[in-house]
């Protein structure tokens, strides 16, 4: 078990960036329901987490399911929090683990660009999955591992603040990245909470 996240009550911007178009793509998620976030080595073990949190809960929906290099990720989602929660249980005690035993997140980078240019707002824009960043805006950009800590990052930016432009969530992978950008205290207020909720995890050393 790398990582075994619980996102409450998923915000707009992030709910429509999770279900954009990728590899992954299953069932979109919606505003305002709740998701479990899994991810395990080795990948392939992914298949066997989903069988048994689809199994114990039907009605819970997978959004993500992917095998990438070395680990497997699997996202699902309803709107009854009950059901997500005991579909995370029936994960937990299919593969004997628990959710302490996720790795504990690290934020390798973050900072905050003032007034952004135009040529450097083009250029984060032809490789960004969600909205646009505006020249003059304030960016920040954030980096963590697992990557799929980048999933409770983005949810908690956009309740912190949430005028807030979500431009990118880049979640699977060997880190994770968030560029986010809006007025300088709302991307401020956006970087303290993401610092938060991070610090708040529980889980083992790497």
């Amino acid at each position: 078990m790398r990582v075994y996240l619980l996102v409450e009550n998923l915000r707009r911007q992030f709910t429509a960036a999770m279900a954009a178009p990728t590899r992954a793509r299953g069932y979109p998620p919606y505003e305002g329901q709740h998701a479990l976030i899994v991810e395990v080595a080795p990948g392939l073990a992914i298949e066997r987490v989903i069988d048994l949190a689809l199994r114990a809960v039907p009605s819970v929906e997978p959004g993500i399911l992917f095998v990438e290099r070395q680990f497997g990720v699997l996202e699902v989602h309803g709107s009854s929090l009950e059901h997500v929660r005991r579909a995370g249980q029936a994960i937990l005690d299919g593969i004997g683990a628990s959710a302490g035993d996720q790795l504990r997140p690290r934020i390798l980078y973050t900072d905050v660009i003032e007034d952004i240019t135009d040529q450097h707002a083009v250029l984060i824009n032809r490789n960004r999955q969600a909205s646009m960043v505006l020249p003059g805006e304030t960016l920040l950009v954030c980096e963590m591992t697992p990557a799929l800590f980048a999933t409770v990052a983005a949810n908690e930016a956009e309740a912190a603040a949430p005028d807030i432009t979500l431009v990118d969530v880049q979640m699977i992978g060997s880190a994770g990245r968030l560029y986010i950008s809006g007025r300088s205290s709302s991307v401020r207020t956006a970087r303290d909470a993401i610092v938060r909720v991070l610090e708040s995890v529980e889980g083992r050393d790497h």
